[in-house]
């Protein structure tokens, strides 16, 4: 510590000139290649991992609390807040300390809320969906320690629970009464608050389902009140030693554009860093979202062996005042190949493939929405031509490259086109230009007509629309916000964003738009819609979403975070605004953000939401902080094992000994102890149960670890811990399968999917939630075979097996469980294209329930002999699996009736959200999933749903897919059976 250097430093010459101790920290250089403050003296230096041995005094700057907490939330979110510091950009300025004052603003408020307020804005209760009528008579009647109706309230059992109490331990027992307790999930850190009757509570809701007795625990007052004290104290603790901040500059004085009838962009543009022996050439072009504004514009050639030159202005054919404020600025620099050259490259374009096109984008405006001009050096990302149309990469950050040394720099000048800068008009001003058709009113339209528009607006969002359609929908616009208002879409596609006048209308009909479903409103938040007041409805319209809703789709909201061109926007202040309203959505918007900060275009986006976020939550840092360094210690455990296999071939015995010894190192345990679940902040993990922990034999040896659940003794939670690989696309899949969940549910059909937790924590690493009282088909199979090839063929073995783990009534339920999980999957991996489906990614739970693992392979791609390739992926219905769901009786048709009506039920309540699922693709586009780069790969789920088609005609291809499967289910036994034997263990 620094206080043993100074202990050391008195016996040396000129120490009087050290100043105070106080003033003073250590700093070292860390694994990340970055400067890190040690301002947290209690820190050990295992868990700061310095890259060298040395540590550097420095002296400190400000306040030693603010320090801390600057120096806790760069741990935490991955990036040192020195480095946003050091950033010379106005607008991160801007956005922190605007941010600061708003974080400080909203702990300010907390600190005033009472322990119910604060109890019920941090820990909300979760609501289910759909109906319970079928169940209620069931379970009235159930077994348990407390009989109550469902109906009834949370106060009224809380009642009854005090009353049986009284009465079991008598009277002269003061436990005071119902205003001293709240209701808490037992085994979770979820309350049930007296507001809500209990049929709905989803955790009830869930139990009822599962055929389970409902836990719950009266928790005293004063425990919850002890915990609410330890956080007010830390927001104190920050709070009262913090300065003021100044008030924020003044925005710029707004005034009216400048109108010139050509936009130029004149250049003195010079690359360096890029093949020097080929003539290069910069094509530069306008977009608004992906539509090009005006032609492009394409540079002389160039031909020189270090810097490349052009006095050369690109000019555009598009008034200054007809710019809309959200146009972006694209270039590609590109090499012009001499004839020669071209004919050689058509003969071997594969090495064509290699050659990589820098491009960069910028916004034309600034943030604060003022044109921009002078001289601007943009640093380029590289990519291979392939991946571009005409080379402009629209949909690409307007991030430039910060690896500035390997990277393509171009220079860049625009024009001053006044003496005053030029600033986007203020919304009242656009405004002025739609006076005039405000009031107009609807004119009737033949029948004819209203039906071609209704048909172009059913059309789903993959769907391209011809001009001659824009132009009808453009001029019949008024009609399409009284007939077809969720077709806001596709009146945005059919604006001329190119004319300001079109621009000012559309703005003035958006204030009279009817309020979109939160769910039709995501749409808006597509690339395809850069304007700023269209993502401002779009964020108004989500503002509905109750915190379950919001949970569901946060994957998609934070990825759309990329198309934001400004760090102030309105979707960053909601998802920062409800993640501080709610400590669960706070705990997986810092997860999702965290998880991408290795990757340069969104560091410093990332960063500034995240830095955000922990100011305005703070006693939840080191709740967050406790994960993260749990995380750590689990990677080096997972590099400990990864080294022993690669450079020793050491016995698997002695490196799951090392394991376990390593698992039991104090500083391991105490790591490892008592934190929230990443994968459910509602789970609290006490400790690592070590004789159960092992690592999986896969390629990237997954450690399985299993904890003991601090809320409920006796009761084991199971994690596994991937390093190595990539489980976004897991995560996705996932939260598709969950959503599918819910909309069958919605329609009152529960099959009874398991949607397991995955969460990506970072570059290739992450956790996935263990399946209690399950196993794989093929172990299952393997089990009551002796052999490896007959275990595929063995018909008997699942049906045996569920036997084993249910007897009498609790057979059938089991295999109606497995009746309804298995119509869910079957439809669920034929409609997303699962892949690479075989006997040891799918399992089967002791209660009957049937799910699939590992979606390393989705919209049709999978495994075959030459690589990947793309085709229609069909049901897995094996034999084995129809002699479950009938029961093992040959002849059960009524049972294989019921599990065929299921999946056409499952099957067309998807297609009726077929527009959402496209959606929720289509907004995970840039996350640079491997299967999921283009609109192409969309496509597949366009013809999977058969969106286009009459359901008649979709169901009569949908029962073709079944009636193939069948037909196929012995070639998919021969399949599992090749499997099994490659894979003995």
């Amino acid at each position: 510590s620094i206080s043993l250097l100074w202990k050391e430093a008195q016996t040396y010459p000129l120490f009087s000139l050290l100043g105070e101790m106080e003033g003073h920290m250590f700093e070292c250089v860390n694994q990340a290649a970055v400067h890190e403050e040690l301002e947290d003296e209690t820190r050990r230096l295992c868990d700061v991992r310095p890259f060298l041995p040395v540590l550097k005094l420095i002296t400190r700057n400000c306040g030693r609390a603010e320090r801390i907490l600057d120096s806790k939330i760069g741990v935490l979110i991955g990036k040192g807040l020195h480095e946003l510091d050091a950033l010379q950009d106005q607008q991160v300025k801007d956005f922190r300390s605007k941010m600061k004052r708003v974080s400080e603003e909203k702990m300010q408020r907390m600190q005033l809320m009472s322990c119910g307020e604060w109890l019920r804005s941090c820990y909300s209760t979760q609501l289910g969906t759909g109906s319970l009528e079928n169940l209620i008579d069931k379970h009235e009647g159930d077994t348990a320690s407390l009989k109550v109706s469902l109906h009834c309230t949370v106060t009224e059992l809380m009642d009854q629970a005090l009353k049986k109490w009284q009465t079991t331990h008598g009277p002269e027992e003061d436990i005071g009464t119902r205003s001293d307790y709240v209701l808490r999930v037992s085994g979770r850190f979820e309350f049930l608050f007296e507001d809500h009757p209990l049929n709905q509570c989803k955790y009830i809701r869930d139990c009822l389902l599962a055929n389970e007795s409902p836990h719950l625990t009266l928790v005293h007052c004063d425990v919850v009140k002890a915990m609410f004290e330890k956080e007010i104290s830390t927001i104190g603790s920050v709070l009262a030693r913090k300065t003021s901040n100044p008030p924020l500059p003044l925005p710029p004085k707004k005034r009216p554009p400048t109108v010139s009838t050509l936009s130029v962009f004149p250049a003195h543009q010079l690359i360096k860093g890029v093949l020097s022996f080929v003539h290069l050439a910069v094509r530069a072009g306008l977009f608004h979202g992906t539509e090009l504004l005006c032609k492009t514009a394409v540079s002389s050639e160039s031909s020189s062996r270090s810097e490349h030159v052009w006095n050369k202005t690109l000019e555009f054919d598009i008034a200054v005042c007809d710019l809309p404020r959200m146009a972006r600025l694209c270039f590609a620099i590109y090499a012009v190949m001499d004839k020669v050259k071209k004919q050689r490259s058509t003969k071997n374009t594969h090495l064509n493939k290699y050659q990589t096109i820098p491009w960069v984008n910028t916004m034309v405006f600034d943030y604060r929405g003022q044109l921009k001009t002078g001289d601007i050096i943009l640093h380029c990302w590289s990519s291979f031509p392939d991946e571009l149309e005409e080379m402009l990469n629209p949909i690409g950050t307007i991030q430039t490259n910060p690896y500035t040394e390997n990277a393509t720099e171009l220079h860049i000048s625009f024009p001053e086109y006044s003496t005053q800068p030029v600033v986007f008009p203020a919304f009242d001003k656009v405004c002025i230009y739609s006076q005039y058709e405000q009031h107009l009113s609807c004119y009737r339209i033949c029948i004819i007509v209203f039906l071609f528009l209704k048909e172009i607006m059913e059309r789903d969002p993959l769907s391209q629309l011809c001009e001659n359609e824009k132009d009808l929908i453009w001029t019949l616009r008024y009609d399409c916000r009284e007939n077809f208002p969720q077709s806001l879409p596709k009146l945005l596609l059919s604006v001329k964003w190119s004319k300001h006048e079109d621009m000012a209308q559309l703005q003035a009909l958006l204030q009279i738009w009817p309020k979109l479903s939160p769910r039709d409103a995501l749409e808006l938040l597509d690339f395809n819609y850069p304007d700023q007041y269209v993502r401002e409805f779009a964020v108004i319209c989500l503002r509905d979403m109750s915190d379950d809703e919001l949970l569901q789709y946060l994957l998609q909201l934070v990825q759309v975070l990329r198309y934001e061109p400004y760090y102030d926007c309105a979707l960053s202040r909601f998802l920062l605004e409800r993640a501080q309203s709610s400590r669960k959505i706070g705990h997986f918007l810092f997860w999702h953000l965290r998880s991408e900060m290795y990757m340069p275009a969104v560091s410093v986006h990332f960063a500034l939401i995240l830095e955000a976020y922990c100011r305005g939550c703070i006693p939840h840092i080191e709740v967050l902080k406790k994960q993260v360094e749990a995380l750590n210690k689990l990677k080096a455990v997972s590099e400990l094992i990864k080294l022993g296999t690669i450079k020793t071939k050491t016995k698997q015995a002695h490196l799951k000994e090392a394991m376990m010894t390593c698992l039991r190192q104090t500083g391991f345990i105490e790591t490892l102890s008592d934190l929230q679940s990443p994968l459910n902040p509602n789970i609290l993990l006490a400790g690592v149960h070590v004789e159960r922990c092992k690592y999986m034999d896969s390629k990237m040896k997954p450690l399985w670890i299993v904890y003991n659940n601090k809320l409920l003794g006796g009761d084991t939670v199971g994690i596994i811990f991937k390093n190595g690989d990539d489980l976004r696309q897991d995560m996705l899949t996932l939260q598709i399968l969950r959503l599918m969940d819910l909309l069958w549910k919605e329609a009152n059909l529960d099959l009874r999917i398991v949607p397991y937790g995955c969460l990506a924590t970072g570059d290739r690493s992450g956790l996935i939630e263990v399946v209690s009282s399950a196993d794989t088909i093929a172990n299952i199979q393997k089990t009551s075979s002796n052999m490896a090839a007959a275990a595929a063929f063995n018909k008997d073995a699942l049906l045996n097996w569920l036997k084993d783990k249910n007897s009498g009534d609790a057979l059938d339920k089991a295999i109606e469980e497995f009746t309804l999980s298995c119509a869910g999957y079957c439809v669920a991996t034929y409609v997303l294209g699962i892949g690479d489906r075989h006997s040891d990614n799918i399992m089967v739970r002791s209660t009957g329930q049937l799910f699939h693992i590992d979606f390393g392979h989705i919209l049709g791609n999978f495994k075959s002999k030459f690589g990947i390739k793309r085709e229609r992926v069909p049901f897995i219905l094996t034999h084995d699996f129809i002699h479950v769901i009938q029961q093992g009786k040959t002849g059960n048709t009524e049972k294989f009736g019921n599990f065929r009506q299921y999946c056409e039920e499952a099957y067309l309540i998807l297609r009726k959200n077929g527009n959402l699922f496209i959606t929720l693709f289509a907004l995970m586009l840039t996350a640079g999933l491997p299967e999921l780069t283009s609109v192409k790969d969309i496509q597949y789920l366009k013809d999977s749903l058969a969106l286009g088609k009459t359901d008649e005609e979709a169901l009569k291809q949908f029962r073709q897919k079944f009636d193939e499967a069948l037909r196929e289910s012995w070639t998919t036994k021969v399949n599992w059976m090749a499997h099994i034997v490659a894979h003995p263990s």
